[in-house]
C-alpha cells in the first residue's frame, strides 16, 4: 500500500465470554492514513467489535492493533482516545448540556481555556453546517439530521486524526441521510481525516468508503478493496450475494462520464448543407441531428424538418446535458428520459465534448 498505514489490525480475535465462536475471527487489516473505510456485513460480523477494539472501549482476545505505528496496547487509554473521535449511533449527546456544551467537552477535559474553547466551537459549528444561533439549545430541540451533525463536531473538537463512526445515520430518515451522506464526503475533502464507519447498508458503504471491507459473521473477513472493485470482482459468493441485486447499476453510481469515452454523435455545423446532414444521419442511424457553431452545441433538430442548410434558430435544447463529473447512473437515467437517447458532455468551460449513448456506458463498464 503505497500511503502510509494510519491502523493496522494483525490476527486481530476477539472471543466473548461464554461464547461459542469468535466475535472477531484472525482479522489482518490495514487502513490508510486520509481514507474513509467502511466495515459493513451482516449482524453478528464484528463490525462494531472490531471498532471498538481500535479505540479499546473494547480489548482484542489476542492480536495485535497498532495506530500509527504504535501498539495501542501500549498507549494510556487516554492519550490514546486523545487521538481517536468517536461518533455513534443516536448521536450520544449529553441531554443536559447545550450544543456549545456537548461539542467543547473535550476541549474542556484537556484544559483549553475558555476564548480558545469559544472559538473552536464556532468553527466546527460553521464547519458541519449548523447555524451559530443554534449553540445555546439542548439536543431534544434539534432534529436528528442537526443532533448527528453536532456529534460530529463534538468527534473533530480536539483536531483527531482518526474518526470512528458507528451506523451515524441509522437512526434518521434516507432523505436526511442521504443529506449527511453528502455532507460527510464534502466535509473529508476539507478536512482529510483518517475515518473508520460501521454501517449495516452496503449501499452506504460504496457511496461513503474509499475501500470498503466485508466481513462474514464471526468477523471474517471475505474483502477488502475500493467500491468499483467489489462491484466489478466480487471475491466469493457470500460477497456477491451480499451486494445484491443491479450490481452493474451500483458500479455507474460510482463511475463518472470522464470514465468513458463519449461519442462524436451527429453533429452538423451551422451552414452545412441537407445533404452532409443525411448522411450523417445515415452513419449514426438517427433521424435527428445536432447543431453546432464556433465549437458551441446549440441544440438539436429532426431531420424531416431541415430546410435547406442548417441554421442556429432551429436548434431546439437537448434534454440531457451532463459534465465530466456526473455519474454514469445519471446520465443513464437522463438517456432513458431523452427523445434523442444520448446524453450531451458538456465540459465546465460550455465546450462540447461529445455524446453518450447507453452502448457507450455498457462499453464503459465492462
Amino acid at each position: 500500500m503505497s500511503q502510509p498505514v494510519a491502523i493496522r489490525l494483525e490476527q486481530v480475535c476477539k472471543r466473548y465470554p461464554g461464547a461459542a465462536g469468535l466475535a472477531v475471527d484472525h482479522l489482518d487489516l490495514e487502513i490508510p492514513t486520509g481514507e474513509i473505510v467502511a466495515l459493513v456485513g451482516p449482524s453478528g460480523c464484528g463490525k462494531t467489535t472490531t471498532l471498538k477494539m481500535i479505540n479499546r472501549l473494547i480489548e482484542p482476545t489476542s492480536g495485535t492493533i497498532e495506530i500509527h505505528g504504535r501498539p495501542a496496547d501500549e498507549l494510556p487509554v487516554h492519550e490514546l482516545r486523545r487521538g481517536i473521535g468517536y461518533v455513534i449511533q443516536q448521536t450520544g449527546l449529553f441531554p443536559h448540556k447545550t450544543v456549545a456544551g456537548n461539542i467543547a467537552t473535550v476541549p474542556r477535559l484537556l484544559g483549553w481555556d475558555k476564548a480558545r474553547t469559544k472559538d473552536r466551537v464556532e468553527e466546527l459549528v460553521d464547519l458541519v453546517g449548523l447555524e451559530r444561533q443554534m449553540l445555546d439549545r439542548y439536543p431534544s430541540a434539534l432534529s436528528g439530521g442537526q443532533q448527528q451533525r453536532v456529534g460530529v463536531a463534538r468527534a473533530l473538537a480536539a483536531d483527531p486524526p482518526i474518526l470512528l463512526m458507528d451506523e451515524p445515520y441509522s437512526a434518521v430518515d434516507p432523505i436526511v441521510r442521504a443529506r449527511l451522506q453528502d455532507e460527510l464526503l464534502d466535509l473529508q475533502r476539507r478536512v482529510h481525516k483518517t475515518i473508520v464507519l460501521v454501517t449495516h447498508d452496503v449501499d452506504e458503504a460504496l457511496k461513503l468508503g474509499d475501500r470498503v471491507v466485508i466481513l462474514n459473521v464471526g468477523g471474517v473477513l471475505e474483502q477488502a478493496a475500493t467500491p468499483a472493485e467489489i462491484l466489478a470482482h466480487p471475491a466469493s459468493p457470500f460477497v456477491a450475494d451480499f451486494l445484491g441485486e443491479e450490481r452493474g447499476l451500483k458500479r455507474l453510481a460510482l463511475l463518472r462520464v470522464r470514465d468513458i469515452t463519449p461519442g462524436t454523435g451527429p453533429v452538423a455545423e451551422v451552414g452545412d448543407d441537407a445533404d452532409r446532414v443525411r448522411a450523417l444521419m445515415q452513419e449514426h442511424r438517427v433521424t435527428w441531428f445536432g447543431i453546432r457553431e464556433h465549437g458551441r452545441l446549440l441544440g438539436w433538430q429532426w431531420g424531416s424538418a431541415l430546410d435547406g442548410t442548417v441554421r442556429a434558430d432551429g436548434a431546439e435544447p437537448f434534454r440531457t446535458v451532463v459534465s465530466p463529473d456526473t455519474t454514469l447512473r445519471s446520465a443513464l437515467d437522463g438517456i432513458v428520459n431523452s427523445l434523442t437517447n444520448v446524453a450531451v458532455v458538456i465540459d465546465h468551460d460550455g465546450e462540447y465534448r461529445g455524446m453518450v449513448r447507453i452502448e457507450e456506458i455498457s462499453e464503459g463498464v465492462r
